[in-house]
C-alpha cells in the first residue's frame, strides 16, 4: 500500500467552507478512484490555513497514472482547488514500520 502525504494550504479566512469541500470531494469523487483504499485529513493547530491530508493507494500509478490522469482528478480539483493559497506538496511513501 501506497500512502499519498499533501500538505496543503488555503487562502486565509477559508477553514470553515474548506473543511466542506475537502471531505465532500473525497467522499463524492476521489473514494471512486481505482486502487483508493482511505484517507484521513488533519487540520493544523498552530497555523489554521494549513492541512495534511493523507490517501490510502494501492499502487503508486493508482494515484499518479490512473488518478490524476482522469477526469475524476479533474472534479476534485474543481471542488478544492479554489481554495489554494498554493500548489499543495505532494509525496508518497511506502510503510517502514508500524505499531500493533
Amino acid at each position: 500500500m501506497i500512502l499519498e502525504l499533501a500538505d496543503i494550504r488555503i487562502q486565509a479566512g477559508q477553514q470553515s467552507a474548506f473543511d466542506e469541500a475537502i471531505q465532500r470531494g473525497l467522499n463524492t469523487v476521489v473514494c471512486h478512484a481505482r486502487g483508493f483504499r482511505g484517507f484521513k485529513v488533519n487540520k493544523c493547530i498552530e497555523s489554521p490555513e494549513r492541512y495534511v491530508l493523507t490517501i490510502f493507494w494501492d499502487t503508486l500509478e493508482d494515484h499518479t497514472v490512473a488518478f490524476r490522469q482522469s477526469e475524476l482528478f479533474s472534479q476534485w480539483r474543481a471542488i478544492v482547488g479554489p481554495f489554494f493559497a498554493s500548489p499543495p506538496v505532494v509525496e508518497h511513501f511506502d510503510l517502514l514500520a508500524r505499531s500493533a
